[in-house]
Formats: C-alpha cells, sequence, structure tokens
C-alpha cells in the first residue's frame, strides 16, 4: 500500500510512525530549527543519543546526531574540529564532503528512516541549515570481541579465525579467503524493529543466479519484528519446516564459507552473531568436517568411513539392543544372552523403560554440560555419567549392558560433526526406541523405511537432500563414498546449479595420474663429486 508523504512541518508524534522503515515518508527538512526538533523528540529517554549543536564559520547552525557506544567519539571529535575550522565558509554538504571532511566512507539521505537505519548502525549524521540531506559519517567504534579461534568447529590443521559478532570484520575475513573482485555481498535490511544488516554473499560466475534470486526473495517476505541470530532467518527460509533434519548449513569458519561458496552455494551473513548460513545443503554435506580437507585424503576417507559407521551406532544402536533382548534372544550368544539376563534379575523395568531412563539422564547430563561455566561444564558431565551411571547400576534401575549401549551411542553422536545434524540423530533415537520395543527388528525396518523415504523427498533450495547419491551421480561420489585427493576433483559437485562447472586446470592433475605424483627434477647427492 502506498503511504502518502507527510508534510514537511508535521512533528514526528503526530505522524504517529512505529517502524524506522516507515520514517522513509519523512523527508529532511531545509529549516534545521525543523530537523532539530524532530531530532531532539527521536532521542528523548534515550540516553545514549547524542546531539552536538554548533555553527558554521559564517553563523549557518549545524548539529551531529549519533549514538554513544556506537560511533568512534575521537572521530567525531576530530570531524567536528574539522568543520568548525576549516570549512571556510560553505554550507552546502556537498561542499563540505568534497573540501573539509577527511572521512573515508560518507553517504547521503534525503529521508529520516535512511538517516536512522545510518545512525543507529554507527554512523553519525550531519545536519546543515538550508539542505534537504544529511551526510552519513561512517565514523564506527571498535569492535566488542576480537577474531578468535572457534569453538563449535575446532581443527588440528587448519586457520585458527572463527566470525565474531561485528558483520564487517566477518565480511573481510571471508575476502580476506576470497580475493576477487567477483565476490559479491548484497546488502539487505530485516526486522521492523532491529533493523538488522544482513549481506547475501556469493561467487559471481560461478553461482547460478536464481539460486541466488531465491535467497532474496525468501528473505524479502520476512516480516517480523527482530532479527536477533540467523536462526531466525533459518525456520524462515527452509524448504520442509516440519523435518527434523537441517535444510540449511550455519558454521563460524571463513574456510568453511569460502568452500562452500567455491561449491556454488550462497551465503547468509547477519550482524550481531559469529554464525553464517549456507545453502543449499545436503545430508552428506553435513557428514563432511573442515578438516576432511586439510589432511592427506587416506586418513580423511578412514576416519570419513569411521563416522558413516558411527552414525548407525549413534541412530540404531539403542533401538537395536531394546529389539534383540526383547523379541529377537536366538541372535546372541548362549553365553552373552546369559550375562544380559543375570545383569536384569535385579531391574523392574522393561528394556524400553530403562533405555528411555538412560537416554534422558544422558542428554540431561550433555545439556548440563553445556550450559554451565566451562571449567566445571566437561567435569560436572564426565563425573556426572560415572557417579549416576554406577549409582543406578548398584541400585537395581539399569543394567550395565544397557549403561554401555546408551553410553556407546552417545558417544557415537559426537563423532557427526555438524552440531544441527547431531541433534536431528538424537530426536530420532527415541521414536525408533518406541518401535523396536513394539515389532522388534521390523518396527527398526519400519522406521528406517520412514525416515529413508522422508529423505528421498526432502529438498533444500530445489536442491535433493540427498545428492549425489540419489540422484545417483557417480562421478559426485568421490566427496561421498571417500575423500579424493584434490587432483582427482576437477570439477565442482554436477548436482549444483552453477555457471562454471570446472575448479582446475587439466595439466598437473594429468601428470599426477600419469606418473603417481607430480614429476620434477632429480637432484644429485654424491658428495665426493661435490667435493671435486
Amino acid at each position: 500500500m502506498n503511504r502518502r508523504k507527510p508534510k514537511s512541518n508535521n512533528t514526528i508524534e503526530e505522524l504517529n510512525l512505529r517502524y524506522v522503515d516507515e520514517f522513509k515518508t519523512v523527508s529532511v527538512s531545509p529549516n534545521l530549527k525543523d530537523n532539530l526538533a524532530r531530532v531532539k523528540e527521536l532521542a528523548k529517554e534515550n540516553s545514549d543519543f547524542v546531539i552536538r549543536e554548533f555553527q558554521l564559520k559564517d553563523s549557518v547552525p549545524a548539529f551531529m546526531f549519533y549514538v554513544d557506544g556506537l560511533a568512534s567519539g575521537s572521530q567525531v571529535d576530530f570531524a567536528l574540529k574539522e568543520i568548525m575550522i576549516l570549512e571556510g565558509g560553505l554550507s552546502q554538504l556537498s561542499a563540505i564532503e568534497d573540501h573539509v571532511l577527511a572521512v573515508s566512507q560518507m553517504s547521503d539521505a534525503d529521508n529520516y528512516g535512511d538517516m536512522l537505519i545510518g545512525v543507529l548502525g554507527g554512523d553519525t549524521a550531519l545536519f546543515v541549515d538550508g539542505n534537504t540531506k544529511v551526510c552519513l559519517l561512517g565514523m564506527r567504534g571498535p569492535h566488542t570481541r576480537g577474531v578468535s579461534e572457534p569453538e563449535l568447529e575446532t581443527v588440528v590443521r587448519g586457520p585458527r579465525e572463527g566470525f565474531i559478532e561485528n558483520i564487517r570484520t566477518n565480511t573481510s575475513l571471508l575476502r580476506r579467503k576470497l580475493k576477487t573482485p567477483y565476490l559479491k555481498m548484497k546488502p539487505m535490511v530485516v526486522g521492523k524493529q532491529s533493523n538488522t544488516n544482513v549481506v547475501i554473499t556469493y561467487l559471481e560466475g560461478i553461482v547460478d543466479q536464481n539460486l541466488v534470486k531465491e535467497v532474496v526473495d525468501r528473505i524479502e517476505k520476512i516480516d517480523i519484528d527482530a532479527i536477533l541470530e540467523t536462526g531466525y532467518i533459518e525456520e524462515f527460509i527452509q524448504d520442509n519446516a516440519y523435518s527434523p533434519f537441517p535444510q540449511v548449513q550455519y558454521s563460524e569458519r571463513p574456510d568453511t564459507v569460502a568452500a562452500a561458496l567455491l561449491e556454488g552455494r550462497v551465503a547468509i551473513m547477519v550482524d550481531g552473531t559469529p554464525m553464517a548460513l549456507i545453502v543449499p545443503v545436503t545430508f552428506w554435506a553435513l557428514m563432511q568436517a573442515n578438516e576432511d580437507y586439510f589432511e592427506r585424503f587416506q586418513l580423511a576417507t578412514l576416519i570419513r568411513w569411521m563416522r558413516y559407521i558411527f552414525l548407525v551406532i549413534s541412530l540404531f544402536g539403542s533401538a537395536a539392543y531394546i529389539a534383540v533382548s526383547t523379541y529377537h534372544q536366538s541372535l546372541l550368544p548362549t553365553s552373552l544372552l546369559l550375562s544380559i539376563a543375570s545383569s536384569r534379575d535385579m531391574v523392574p523395568f522393561p528394556v524400553v523403560v530403562e533405555a528411555l531412563i538412560l537416554e534422558i539422564s544422558f542428554e540431561a547430563l550433555r545439556e548440563a554440560g553445556v550450559r554451565l561455566p566451562k571449567a566445571i561444564g566437561q567435569a560436572v558431565s564426565i563425573l556426572g555419567g560415572l557417579v549416576v551411571g554406577q549409582a543406578a547400576v548398584e541400585a537395581g534401575i539399569v543394567s550395565a549392558p544397557m549403561v554401555i549401549v546408551v553410553a556407546g551411542a552417545g558417544i557415537a553422536s559426537f563423532t557427526i560433526p555438524r552440531y544441527n545434524a547431531s541433534i536431528a540423530i538424537r530426536m530420532l533415537r527415541f521414536p525408533l526406541m518406541i518401535l523396536a520395543s513394539l515389532f522388534g527388528i521390523y518396527g527398526i525396518l519400519i522406521g528406517l523405511v520412514l525416515i529413508f523415504g522422508h529423505l528421498v523427498n526432502l529438498r533444500s533450495f530445489g536442491i535433493p537432500y540427498l545428492s549425489p547419491t540419489n540422484p545417483l551421480s557417480i562421478p559426485d561420489l568421490k566427496d561421498v563414498a571417500w575423500r579424493a585427493p584434490w587432483w582427482m576433483q576437477q570439477e565442482r559437485p554436477s548436482y549444483m546449479p552453477l555457471m562454471d562447472t570446472r575448479r582446475m586446470g587439466e595439466h598437473l592433475p594429468n601428470e599426477i595420474a600419469e606418473h603417481g605424483g607430480q614429476s620434477g627434477k632429480d637432484f644429485d647427492h654424491d658428495q665426493s663429486e661435490k667435493g671435486d
């Protein structure tokens, strides 16, 4: 709906505007007194809003408006000195910008909406009498936290820098990884009250522009008071809102985001959070760790196979124990069956209740370890597990084999590199345990069919979730079934819509494939000949 442009002499209170975006209908007045009255009305009961009135050389009134703590006080003082001493009788903003202000980042705004977005983002607004525009000076204060090693995605080998809560620092970290003008960063503002800065970043010439447009369109549809973290956006833009599986990947590592952009994906960066979203994502991408591509391919392949095995153990371990011990005892060796039966003599609960008690206790200990201070969180989790588990076994509440099974499944879930994927596996364990207690092995097969059917039909921004295994793409399996060496990964993933499918030249990979390595010069190590 088109809004009628309000009269320039109306006060803010008379206009009855609620959101910053609505202030775009209020034009900057050429009369400084009107602007000053409006800004003072906006600053009412806001102790961090600063209004500094002053005069130019020929008694031309002006004032600066900024937020204390967001703008740099020393830079504002320096700009004031330049304007009050060096402006030379100039009163036009364009002349002051061109000949007086030594500020690298400046922009103009002709309405209060753009002015407020700039000021609330850390800029300083300069109002001069007789001008219908306001100058926004990019003099923002220091960051609240320095760049440090990510805590969620730690590596033994690899970069030690992670995103922080300042979006400009994050974009610069990404720019250091990809030093190309084709790394595009499209700015957006989301949230009617928070007016959060969002950046859509991609590599032009590689990514399909239809994918970029789809990401932008989905974010533009978001109509909410505030965006305080990437999780807000994730729940709005995912294809299936009710699926337990994440359809958006998040990361706090610039190298992970850069690698995703090089594969033709799109990243979403949000001011105020160290997490960046990556779309689209596949199930196999969530099973890949950053370090898979930093270590030699033999070790990375071995670890990846172990990760797949532990994924199965984490998902089906407890359910399989319930099914076998309840319905299919003949599958167990006699000695093992007798040992399990003797350990359960004093347990008053069915196997499924016993498993649920331990699983819920394990999740509670894990959550307590996360929420407690880091210095004592790990100790509480370990000691709590040992003490509670041992006490429960001695009291006859649970059996020792069940403690081993649940603990093994819980430890296996820690091998899943992406936390949101691990959460999905942990949640699915509970319905699988219920099915196993009702139907035995057949219940597990029913659950497996339901999970697989759901994954086959799941999409992430139009990309099949199980790509490249469904639909099958044999060339792309070299980064799923195993981690091929870099010289064999000449093509980008074929299941992604791309404008440029090739990532490296052909000469060196062909040479390595032909000779088993890069052929170079052989050096003579005969010391006697060198001595002569």
